[in-house]
């Protein structure tokens, strides 16, 4: 019994050694602090962060400023959804003070995207700390180049407290967004999921001049520790806050690129109003949600299954109705090809409801549609016919050059 005993107890031993081997990712706020918050001693800091900015233990990056020795946090900048995520999607955000600490919180999504000089004054360094999904439409990134530029434009210094990207350092998808169709849901001419941290993605930028001012900022990055590009968020141990209220867990990011594409033309729900957000597509004039689900399985597609669902949204457009579709059932991360499902689903759509003219349902859609795809080239080839196989070079073509000059900027194996 003994012997037993002891061999358990070895066993546990190991294994929790492996544990600790596995989870030993840090975000950058927690590298910043073991180095005692060395690039922020003595200078007063704003500070641009949501409810994602947070330690392991779940201590917003607010706190660990505000109460941090010899850190003056003098200012919070807020995002899309608010700095405590007290805003929905969309949401104008307006200047207001944050409870907790009594600081001013300026709105990055209200009147101005850019901030103010007043925003700034006495100001020595805007720091930056929000987990990202790796999407070029989703608009935390487009706010972080927004500080870039200013704070080159004003000599103010930006630290990047860099944090994993859920979609992994190695997916890459879709084009590079064309000049003429920048916004603040693409931003940069970079793919559609671009395999970077936010870190890299802002040393990107500031060196590849995409800051639309003749100054770089004085940028640095916190690393992250122990993160390496093939893993999911779930292999780094840390904890999931949802990045806005309908990507509530890690893997909502793979759903949020497979069907949110499309959900921006209005035609089709996507989940969103539902306990499924980016996992479904479903409408009320579909009538046989069966034949969908099997006409989207044969097509083959690695990593992904479609199962037929009836549903009814709780809330926004489609609140109240009962929806008939498929859920998508991502069962291969790795090998799914995540942006192109949706362009799967209408193709099988227009195969079923050929007098369905997809996109003559919501025409005054198509301007936001095509800043998504950062293109209109898409929209207007696949109308011709509906085949995936006519928009595919389209999506593809920029991939390897892209993966050469991102590689530059890896601070990450």
């Amino acid at each position: 019994m003994k012997k037993i005993t002891t061999l358990m107890i070895l066993f546990l031993f190991i294994a929790g050694c492996a544990s600790t081997e596995k989870y030993a990712v840090k975000p950058g706020i927690e590298v910043l602090r073991e180095r005692d918050f060395d690039l922020l001693k003595g200078k007063r800091v704003g500070l641009l962060t949501n409810p994602t900015g947070i330690d392991r233990e779940l201590k917003s990056t607010i706190d660990i400023l505000w109460e941090a020795p010899d850190v003056d946090l003098v200012a919070l900048y807020a995002p899309e959804h608010g700095v405590r995520g007290d805003f929905d999607a969309g949401d104008y955000v307006e200047n207001y003070i944050d409870e907790q600490t009594g600081l001013p919180v300026y709105s990055l999504y209200g009147k101005t995207r850019v901030p103010t000089p007043e925003m700034l004054e006495d100001i020595d360094v805007i720091v930056y700390d929000i987990q990202d999904i790796g999407c070029r439409s989703y608009t935390y990134i487009s706010s972080m180049g927004n500080i870039m530029k200013v704070a080159a434009e004003n000599d103010i210094e930006v630290v990047i407290l860099d944090r994993p990207n859920p979609l992994t350092g190695n997916k890459i998808e879709g084009n590079v967004a064309e000049e003429g169709f920048f916004s603040f849901v693409s931003a940069y001419p970079i793919p559609y999921v671009y395999g970077l941290t936010p870190g890299e993605l802002a040393w990107m930028i500031n060196e590849e001049g995409w800051l639309e001012t003749d100054k770089k900022c004085k940028l640095h990055v916190v690393p992250i520790e122990g993160w390496k590009r093939s893993m999911t968020f779930e292999e780094t141990g840390l904890p999931w806050v949802p990045t806005s209220p309908h990507v509530p867990h890690a893997y909502s990011a793979a759903y949020y690129v497979a069907t949110g594409i499309l959900g921006e033309l209005k035609i089709v729900n996507e989940g969103v109003g539902y306990t499924l957000p980016f996992q479904l597509f479903g409408a009320e004039w579909i009538d046989n949600p069966f034949e969908l689900a099997n006409r989207m399985n044969a097509l083959g597609l690695d990593g992904v299954k479609f199962r037929p669902i009836f549903y009814k949204p709780f809330y926004r457009q489609d609140a109240g109705k009962t929806l008939k579709g498929v859920q998508v059932h991502i069962t291969n991360f790795e090998k799914s090809p995540m942006m192109y499902v949706q362009f799967h689903f209408l193709e099988v759509l227009h195969e079923m409801y050929p007098e369905v003219e997809i996109f003559s349902l919501n025409p005054q859609r198509h301007s936001m549609f095509d800043k998504v795809c950062g293109t209109d080239e898409i929209r207007k080839k696949f109308s011709e016919r509906y085949r995936f196989e006519d928009i595919q070079p389209i999506l593809e073509r920029d991939i390897e050059s892209f993966k050469k000059l991102s590689q530059k900027y890896y601070l990450y194996q």
